[in-house]
């Protein structure tokens, strides 16, 4: 079996709460830490006891406790926001890994209870302390494959719109710096814009790019640094 078929096994048998309690970006991050040998199966306090043993019947390994660094294993929780104290900054909406909250700038939020993983990545950033984890009922709490199937689903479909809307970003700015033909050379920031986007272009053409010769080493030296950024942020998914 190869790395990756395993890896997605692994994933498979993940809750995909995409907590990142395991010290990764998400569930399916988390599985080829493992399959490369990175990471070990006891570091999903979301998966608990049962989670570990499932990874290690899998891996044909031993069963072991959680590590209790990555935290500890409880009954599932669901975000709840104080509505009279959201003040719209819209920070919450930003953290949820699987777009379980509603709402605008300045406007209240609001969480699909339904669809929350109970991650509670939403709860640090936000600057008014208007959001609790409560502890689901007993008959609430279990959370089932079709969840975890939903769930990643989900996140998935949020990774991929957020990529589109950074990319979309990035062409805005190169044609807005060629907009005026008066301006002979756009900013710094611009030309580091463009030339990145170029360079992407002729990665995935498989060519070799040349449009930063021009450039002020500086600038040369912030491409680089966008480079080595995205190769270590692809590595991670």
């Amino acid at each position: 079996m190869t790395e990756r078929a395993l890896a997605e096994e692994i994933d498979a048998l993940l809750p995909q709460t995409q907590c990142s309690k395991c010290g990764y970006s998400g569930c399916l991050p988390y599985a080829r830490a493992i399959a490369a040998g990175e990471a070990d199966i006891n570091q999903c306090p979301p998966g608990g006891a049962a989670g570990v043993r499932k990874l290690a019947a899998l891996l044909r390994r031993d069963a072991k406790p959680l590590n209790p660094a990555n935290g500890t294993e409880q009954r599932r929780t669901v975000a709840l926001i104080d509505e009279a104290r959201c003040i719209g900054c819209t920070l919450c909406i930003q953290a949820c890994p699987v777009d379980a909250i509603v709402g605008a700038a300045r406007r209240m939020h609001t969480v699909i209870a339904e669809l929350c993983t109970g991650c509670d990545l939403c709860v640090p950033p936000c600057p008014v302390d208007c959001i609790d984890m409560l502890p689901l009922p007993e008959a609430q709490a279990p959370w089932t494959e079709a969840m975890a199937g939903a769930a990643r689903a989900r996140f998935r479909f949020r990774n991929l719109r957020l990529e589109r809307e950074r990319d979309e970003r990035a062409e805005r700015l190169a044609r807005k710096a060629h907009e005026d033909p008066g301006q002979p050379m756009p900013d710094a920031k611009k030309a580091a814009i463009l030339a990145a986007i170029e360079r992407a272009k002729a990665r995935k053409a498989g060519i070799a790019a040349r449009n930063t010769d021009y450039l002020a080493p500086q600038v040369r030296a912030d491409i680089a640094a966008i480079d080595v950024r995205r190769a270590s942020a692809k590595k991670k998914d």
